[in-house]
């Protein structure tokens, strides 16, 4: 992952905490607190101010305070602070104080309190980044801590992004963003949210710019969300010109943009002698560039394995082919500036893509250029097909980007400059779960399973990664624990990496789930959806809502359960069958009898994408007839 992976994150939870540093005693007194911001609230932001001042390309001082009152246990999250910094953002104070309800003074945090951790414990990152970290424990609600901190960017690459409302539960009183430049530079900002514009002022040489905010009440968490930012007020701000420490450039547009990544990544894509001839030896004989781009592939990943490495410049920097090949490892920009490097020694062009990567992607604003890349993967042209490259795998087949890079916008990077485009999106029919269920129920409540399912694309996932990252051991455990059934044993397990175009596994268990079905006197009552019950009754009656609703991804799963009767029993009621569609996706599933077989069929679709916060009630109508169809039962007596 790219340097800014953590230490964004980090800031943009923190930007949104800042406050003021006041002339003479603050007043936090909790009986200031306007009722109406204490409402759904578990904490809230008194006063804040987050200042950005840019001296030159190669220095931008930011300087945050912000005093926040804890008014419950839940809130108390909101007291704790987490501050990262590296040799490229130093990390030059921090301050903190204490308040009890009245607005007295407790305690000054010192810088004894406060813990000097690595920025990673992962064994799989080489990193300079480090993090401060407190955790206030007062004891008595409501209080107040205030913080004032400041750190200098030695670099102008990027700007903190500000976001006045800290989070969910979280109400603000009154805060501010100051930013002072140059009068000459073109810094460019775009607000969320804000209906007003920014205020600026201009007093010889320099310019100032500031957003307010105030009032702001507490938001409550609405599941299926788009990102924070699209929720509440938000500013993001963007450099013109531009300096990474030698590297001078331009983020105006992502042309320019990627003309600067180029500029980052060109001379290091030379391979050693006997890396070159390797290339020649697995590729000259085959015929076509898809087979030469497989083989290039599937040697790359023998020979190398992913270390995230994040020292000074290295967060952006690529290290060099040669070392990648002579280490055997590299991390993502090293990676695929190799794959790279192999790619072109066998004459297939390719592009170093950056990319914003994560299970729930986030959208670019594609009129408003800034960095917002956390990785790097590999795009190969070839006629009309493209094929796209995770370089940090081991494992995953070319072609395939999965829920962590698919279906969102990248940026491609050449010596022309960079461009957007989009990886591929998969859809319903490509994230299946196809489950078929052979069962035995005895008279003691006990039920014996034999179960195939096939998982393809975004589906199976998870499941790959676990089959290839963990011990069997611990892969197995998990599995144990992975079904919503009250005591489960598999007495036999097998899975399968299928060699499809599309990912898939096929898993086979033998199941045996104790005490499953309930039995009263001479009736078993029995929930024929064995393994697959979804759904929520969650938000049922829930209030108007407030954000648009966002599914990330599309999916169908299909079950096919036959339970063979027990001998001496006969089915004595059947639940009705039960099916639901609307924009959402649909829910069907329908329970019948042939001989002595129980045949349960059930097939559960979603659909993908931006609907508007009035459709709401639809969705949760979905997710309650899913609920409520799942958990059906059929009545079996004993005769």
């Amino acid at each position: 992952m790219m340097y800014t992976i953590r230490r964004w994150l980090v800031i943009l939870l923190m930007t949104s905490q800042v406050v003021t540093a006041m002339a003479g005693d603050p007043d936090y007194n909790t009986a200031g607190i306007p009722a109406a911001l204490k409402e759904k609230a578990h904490a809230v932001l008194r006063t804040g101010e987050t200042v950005v001042h840019m001296a030159d390309l190669k220095e931008v001082r930011v300087t945050y305070t912000y005093a926040i009152t804890i008014l419950d246990p839940q809130g108390a999250d909101y007291a704790a602070l987490s501050w990262g910094y590296d040799k490229l953002c130093e990390l030059n104070a921090i301050k903190g104080t204490i308040y009890d309800a009245n607005g007295k003074q407790i305690k000054k945090i010192r810088s004894s309190d406060l813990k000097d951790l690595p920025g990673t414990e992962n064994g799989t990152f080489i990193s300079d980044d480090r993090i401060k970290q407190y955790t206030c424990t007062y004891p008595v609600y409501p209080y107040t801590v205030e913080y004032e901190i400041e750190e200098k960017y030695n670099h102008s690459f990027m700007f903190p992004a500000w976001s006045p409302q800290p989070g969910m539960f979280c109400a603000v009183q009154q805060r501010k963003l100051i930013v002072n430049i140059p009068a000459d530079y073109p810094l460019r900002h775009r607000a969320f949210h804000y209906p007003d514009k920014p205020v600026e002022t201009t007093t010889g040489d320099r310019k100032t710019i500031t957003w307010e905010v105030k009032d702001l009440p507490a938001r409550e968490h609405e599941r299926f969300a788009p990102d924070w930012w699209e929720q509440t007020t938000t500013v993001f701000l963007a450099p013109a010109d531009m300096q990474l420490d030698r590297y001078k450039g331009n983020l105006q547009s992502w042309e320019s943009m990627g003309r600067f990544v180029y500029q980052l990544t060109t001379g290091r894509d030379q391979l050693p002698d006997a890396v070159k001839q390797q290339v020649h030896a697995l590729t000259d004989g085959l015929t076509s560039d898809a087979e030469k781009i497989k083989s290039l592939y599937r040697y790359f990943q023998q020979r190398t394995r992913y270390i995230g490495i994040q020292l000074g410049i290295g967060g952006w920097q690529p290290f060099d082919a040669t070392s990648v090949m002579t280490k055997g490892y590299g991390d993502c920009k090293g990676l695929t500036n190799c794959m790279y490097a192999l790619l072109k020694e066998a004459g297939i062009r390719s592009f170093y893509t950056l990319v914003r990567a994560g299970e729930e992607k986030q959208e670019l604003i594609a009129d408003f250029p800034r960095q917002a890349f956390n990785h790097a993967i590999l795009c190969v042209p070839n006629g009309k097909d493209t094929t796209w490259l995770e370089c940090t795998s081991q494992y995953v087949q070319p072609g395939y980007m999965g829920g962590f890079t698919g279906n969102r916008p990248v940026l491609l990077i050449d010596e022309a400059g960079g461009k957007l485009v989009r990886t591929p999106a998969y859809g319903m029919l490509q994230n299946q779960q196809i489950r078929k269920i052979n069962a035995q129920i005895q008279p003691d409540g006990n039920v014996q399973m034999n179960c195939n399912t096939v998982y393809t694309g975004m589906q199976q996932d998870d499941l790959f990664a676990s089959y290839h990252h963990q011990s069997k051991e611990a892969f197995l455990k998990d599995r144990r624990n992975a079904f919503d059934l009250p005591s489960y044993d598999i007495d036999q397990y097998k899975c399968t990496v299928l060699t499809n175009d599309l990912p898939a596994i096929e898993e086979d268990m033998q199941i045996t789930a104790r005490s499953y079905a309930t039995v009263s006197g001479k009736r078993i009552f029995l929930q024929p959806n064995l393994l697959s019950k979804g759904g929520s009754l969650q938000d049922s009656k829930a209030a108007p809502r407030h954000s648009e609703i966002q599914l990330h991804y599309a999916f169908r799963d299909i079950d096919t359960v036959r339970i063979t009767l027990p001998d001496g029993y006969s089915l004595e009621a059947l639940p009705e069958p039960v099916a639901m569609q609307n924009a959402f996706g649909k829910y069907a599933s329908q329970t019948k009898v042939e001989d002595r077989t129980i045949l349960y069929i059930r097939t559960l679709e979603r659909t993908a994408g931006r609907f508007p916060a009035t459709d709401y009630d639809k969705l949760i109508a979905l997710l309650v007839a899913e609920y409520r169809g799942d958990r059906n039962k059929i009545v079996l007596v004993k005769q």
